[in-house]
């Protein structure tokens, strides 16, 4: 799976769980605000950044880690699953990108709180 098209649902974690995983990868003083697991993948928000967590391969011992400073962030959209769609769409664009960064959610995932968490950090 690449960082684009994973599909997946998101339901928010337990942030204090991620502590041992995150704490070499986050920076001095930052902290782990909120989290949500679509399948293996995570969308992980600190005081500092957003932090896209692909695990990749079989085994999923392969990750990537996508940083996204809230300030690089120029605009996001989300659009939500309807009758004949199974799937809800988040898109956030890079200001250094003309292409977004793409995730798939299933429906009856928790979209909304995603999108509100994300609208939170970069409208600050």
């Amino acid at each position: 799976m690449g960082i684009l098209g994973m599909l997946g649902n998101a339901s928010e974690i337990d942030t204090k769980k991620l502590a041992k995983e995150f704490e070499s990868i986050l920076a001095e003083g930052e902290q782990i605000e909120r989290a949500f697991k679509l399948v293996r993948d995570l969308f992980v928000f600190t005081d500092k950044r957003l932090v896209l967590v692909d695990k990749q391969g079989a085994t999923g011992k392969k990750v990537e880690y996508h940083s996204i400073p809230y300030r690089s962030i120029s605009h996001f959209s989300v659009e939500t699953a309807g009758h004949f769609e199974l799937d809800s769409d988040l898109k956030i664009w890079i200001s250094s990108h003309r292409t977004p960064i793409e995730r798939k959610i299933k429906r009856g995932a928790n979209i909304i709180a995603v999108q509100k968490t994300l609208a939170q950090y970069i409208l600050k």
